[in-house]
């Protein structure tokens, strides 16, 4: 090693990259929750002005996640191409208008048409950060990183709950309803965010100008042989497409995708949920704060303490646990206040399991083939969406309860508990392997 990598203060340098690189990643991603979480509030009064039933407006909403999985692994290869900051501005811009434009929705159809285009458009964002993250930290530091990153999917639930909330009250303002000015409020920052990006957003280390030559150095070098030891781990074909047909990949994907029930069937019924307890939009929307509030306090502290692989394994299976009972609670508990206090303690213990879990890809992945794998693990676990936004209406409907859908993430975090125990075993038994190895 040389002197300059020596010299390097690794925790000054990665405090430096974060204090740069994520507010303006976190807050990418806290609008766009705020326009994820928003067809949940707006169906309040949209199912009622487009005369469509739960099952068919959830239908409709679902559909964003077909359009994200069709156009996901394009969009990731295309930043891989061209850049952080041209793709993610290009993201930026066609959701926005997208968002905007479902405020004038006039049948069913348009509907379903609308939801399909803001998948297609944000598709890449998620996992293109991922894979940018790669390029700047080194594996030690992403948990820390993906979980201030993930930080803006709280905040975003957090912050778009009240404001979605105020404005379908706010019903007339302009000649419009409350549900049309939800998506024409909530669409308009991702547009102003677009130059945002592309004047702000750094492409790579070797063009950031805020970073010294022998950081850049250290960089470099660092992430080169983190680079090294993943492509003998890769296995799978040279080619760039192999990487869709790798079970490690498939297999993480459907991983994810019990993940993905459990956060967007909870995100997109709460609303609801808290409306059956008789209050106002906007009280529903305040009281929507309490359950991602706790998740962005869990996210902003105990990720940064979950550096080594085995302690991240150890929180993945206890957060995925205490979100079985939780979530159980907020069906069988006896009154309105301890089944949403139930709820508020199930909200962080997902939300934990998202920078943890992807700190796992880049393990295996990289290059191109990391770019295509994160965004195929994304798209297909996304898939996730599309069932849950279909399967909490049907269950809602079957069993004639407002409470029974958080059944569903009960039992995907199960799933997934089961999955993740299963994993930590191989691990240890594969470190027992090399240890013996070692010792011969």
């Amino acid at each position: 090693m040389n002197t300059t990598t020596q010299t390097i203060d690794e925790p000054r340098l990665m405090n430096k990259l974060a204090l740069r690189l994520m507010p303006l990643l976190g807050l990418l991603y806290l609008v766009a929750y705020i326009d994820r979480s928003n067809v949940g509030f707006a169906k309040l009064q949209m199912l009622e002005s487009l005369g469509l039933s739960e099952v068919a407006y959830g239908l409709g909403a679902s559909l964003f996640f077909i359009g994200y999985l069709i156009f996901e692994i394009p969009s990731n290869v295309m930043l891989h191409k061209y850049g952080a900051p041209r793709w993610i501005a290009r993201i930026m811009l066609t959701w926005g208008v997208v968002t905007i434009l479902l405020a004038f929705t006039k049948s069913a159809t348009m509907f379903y048409v609308l939801r399909f285009l803001l998948g297609a458009s944000e598709a890449g964002l998620y996992p293109g950060v991922i894979y940018y993250m790669t390029l700047w930290f080194p594996a030690r530091q992403r948990v820390r990183m993906l979980g201030y990153f993930t930080l803006g999917s709280s905040l975003g639930n957090m912050v778009g709950a009240p404001i979605c909330g105020y404005l379908l009250d706010k019903g007339g303002l302009f000649d419009l309803q409350g549900w049309q000015l939800v998506f024409i409020v909530t669409g308009l920052p991702s547009v102003l965010l677009t130059v945002v990006v592309l004047l702000y957003l750094p492409a790579s280390p070797l063009k950031a100008k805020f970073l010294s030559d022998p950081e850049r150095k250290w960089l470099a070098d660092t992430l080169d042989t983190e680079r090294a030891l993943a492509r003998r781990k890769e296995g799978g074909g040279s080619h760039l497409l192999s990487v869709l047909t790798e079970p490690r990949v498939i297999g993480m994907a459907l991983y994810y995708m019990m993940l993905s029930i459990s956060v967007y069937g909870v995100s997109y019924w709460l609303p609801t949920l808290v409306k059956g307890f008789g209050v106002s939009n906007t009280t529903n929307g305040m009281l929507n704060i309490v359950p991602w509030l706790a998740a962005t306090i869990v996210l902003a502290w105990l990720p940064a303490k979950l550096r080594a692989g085995n302690r991240t394994m150890g929180a993945m299976l206890a957060a995925a646990l205490l979100g079985v009972m939780f979530f159980l609670g907020s069906v069988l508990l006896p009154t309105n206040t301890l089944r949403f206090a139930a709820l508020c303690l199930g909200a962080p213990c997902m939300y934990l399991l998202l920078p943890c879990f992807w700190t796992m890809p880049p393990r295996f992945l990289t290059g191109a083939r990391a770019a295509a794998g994160i965004a195929a693990i994304n798209s297909i676990g996304n898939v996730g969406g599309f069932i849950a936004q279909n399967l909490v209406p049907w269950v809602r409907q079957t069993s004639g309860s407002v409470k029974a859908p958080m059944l569903i993430p009960a039992t995907c975090l199960m799933i997934f508990a089961i999955v993740t125990l299963i994993l930590m075993r191989r691990s240890k038994a594969a470190l027992a392997i090399a240890a013996s190895s070692s010792a011969r």
